[in-house]
């Protein structure tokens, strides 16, 4: 395979710091194990790393900007989901 037609991959990076994996950027790898390889020189060459997700573009889904507001409006007839709905005990401090 010509690395011309290698596949792009989406690399994750997991923080020494964090719990979760944050987008790092994107590269061009044969196939996974070449992805993490890869990954790991590019994207952890100061040992900040903890773990590497790559997930091959073609397999990464997006929302359409014509949807955000049926995605992301607030549900304004499940009032449950708000916080405001729910009384708390006075024993119940700091919340």
């Amino acid at each position: 395979m010509n690395p011309k037609d290698w596949p792009l991959w989406e690399v994750f990076i997991r923080s020494k710091q964090g719990l979760d994996h944050k987008h790092a950027g994107s590269l061009h790898a044969a196939d996974a194990q070449m992805a993490i390889e890869c990954a790991r020189d590019v994207y952890t060459r100061r040992m900040e790393g903890v773990s590497i997700w790559v997930v091959e573009s073609v397999h990464v889904h997006a929302s359409s900007p014509d949807d955000a507001g049926s995605l992301f409006e607030p549900a304004n007839d499940k009032v449950y989901r708000h916080p405001t709905f729910y009384d708390l005990p006075d024993e119940v401090k700091h919340m």
